[in-house]
């Protein structure tokens, strides 16, 4: 199924754009005022304010690179974490695979052990009786 592209209208640095994409125009919307929050930030500083135009397009583009690049080991470092997750669910189910399968042999155990104390009590009671009878 092919998706469409999409056609919105945003506002970026108060100047209106037509962006086009296979995203949502919700997630193009997104993208204009994650870049208006950037350009605001960058603006707030009175060195981003001084400088020409090209300037501030790289400087914007640094902080946005800055950004990406944080972003990208924050996402790795969540995908270290989860790895090492997935290690230790796996570990923990083999421990309790054989701790399950420890105790089946216990239980089993147990239950021949029991069988052996009723046959040893049913031995007893037939000596205390052939003791008696005597």
């Amino acid at each position: 199924m092919a998706s469409s592209k999409n056609f919105t209208e945003v506002l970026i640095g108060g100047k209106v754009f037509t962006l086009s994409g296979f995203e949502s125009e919700e997630y193009l919307q997104k993208v204009s005022s994650y870049l208006n929050h950037k350009i605001e930030e960058c603006s707030n500083s009175e060195g981003y304010r001084k400088q020409n135009a090209e300037t501030r397009s790289i400087l914007l583009a640094i902080n946005i690179a800055d950004d990406y690049f944080k972003a990208r080991k924050q996402g790795g470092t969540l995908e270290s974490d989860i790895e090492a997750k997935d290690k230790e669910m796996y570990d923990l189910k083999h421990e309790l695979i054989s701790v399950q399968i420890k105790l089946e042999n216990a239980e089993k155990a147990l239950d021949k052990l029991k069988e052996e104390n009723k046959e040893l009590q049913m031995k007893a009671v037939k000596l205390e009786t052939q003791l008696k009878g005597k």
